[in-house]
């Protein structure tokens, strides 16, 4: 016969996660705006106990940081969202004149490597993929405003309210204090890791990139730069999911010195700058092993769109520190 406080202690569990599985349901639209706000709460906590601790108010403290952090970080990510969702946008209203053009220019490219690419190639199907998972990327606008307000909102009373933050996780998580602490460090570490790391990499290579398409007068250097900086973030694809297509774009408009100067330039000098920075950068850092990298991506961007390329591998880190915590706390 089963106790009644077995009974009780199941029905109560079964209950709290009925209660969270609706609640995150109708919150995970939103969900990059929590997990935003934890990442910039971890890397402020510092900064906002410094400024305390030279007099400042907690709530002046606290609003200055946002408003630092609204404009290095979330002002420039909109100004990229909005600029890749024109493109894309454009893109995909004159697909059909991009595909004609592509086809009769590929020509020249096949008789210099003497294969037949056309045939091979279903120009149709990529342009449907590219649009498809280009605005999947993007994301829904008005989605992605309610997450950067949630975000600030709970990110000033988590700022404010730190003493109160800690206490109240220490009375709530089911956690061993000694490995709660344990966990809260190692989350310092992932959330650092991937809030610089990552983000770091990508923007060293976009203004390398961005460097060589100027200097090979590459059309919209900007925008190619900065998709560039979204490859590099994917493991494996890197910085060619912009260097091919600017090769492809400029050999079919019979620029061969600008193309192949491109795609040298992308092979060499761009992929030259991650091992740069892996090397003397994040070598302080917790290095992100790149099947955490890729799987994130692959689960982050169906999830929070654009924000999805951070968040995502954020996530998976996450969830594999909380195994280990469980294994830690409860196997035997």
């Amino acid at each position: 016969m089963i106790a009644k406080s077995t009974i009780r202690q199941t029905f109560i569990i079964i209950l709290i996660l009925v209660i969270v599985v609706l609640i995150f349901r109708e919150l995970m639209p939103y969900f990059s705006g929590i997990l935003g706000a934890i990442t910039l709460y971890v890397l402020m906590k510092k900064y906002m106990q410094s400024l305390i601790n030279r007099g400042w108010r907690p709530a002046l403290a606290a609003l200055t940081l946002m408003f630092i952090s609204f404009i290095v970080i979330t002002l420039p990510l909109v100004a990229i969202a909005l600029m890749l969702g024109n493109k894309v946008g454009d893109a995909i209203s004159n697909s059909e004149k991009i595909i004609s053009a592509v086809k009769a220019n590929l020509n020249h490219l096949e008789a210099y490597i003497n294969f037949d690419l056309t045939s091979q190639i279903n120009l149709e199907k990529v342009s449907s993929w590219i649009s498809s998972n280009s605005q999947a990327v993007l994301g829904n606008a008005f989605n992605g405003f309610i997450a950067v307000s949630i975000m600030y909102f709970i990110l000033y009373y988590m700022l404010v309210n730190q003493k109160r933050l800690r206490e109240s996780l220490f009375s709530y998580i089911p956690i061993a204090d000694d490995n709660l602490k344990i966990m809260g460090s190692e989350i310092y570490d992932i959330v650092k890791s991937n809030a610089f790391g990552i983000p770091l990499v990508a923007i060293a290579q976009g203004i390398v990139a961005l460097i060589g398409f100027l200097i090979f007068g590459v059309d919209d250097p900007a925008f190619w730069a900065v998709v560039v900086a979204i490859g590099s973030m994917i493991p494996f694809v890197g910085n060619l999911l912009g260097t091919i297509p600017v090769f492809i774009l400029s050999y079919s408009n019979g620029d061969s010195f600008q193309a192949w100067g491109v795609l040298i330039y992308g092979m060499t000098v761009v992929a030259a700058t991650d091992n740069v920075i892996r090397l003397f950068v994040l070598k302080k850092l917790d290095n992100v092993h790149p099947l955490i990298t890729l799987f994130g991506v692959l689960v982050g961007i169906p999830l929070f769109g654009f924000l999805g390329l951070i968040f995502g591998p954020l996530l998976v880190s996450l969830l594999l520190l909380f195994v280990r915590i469980y294994k830690k706390e409860y196997a035997s």
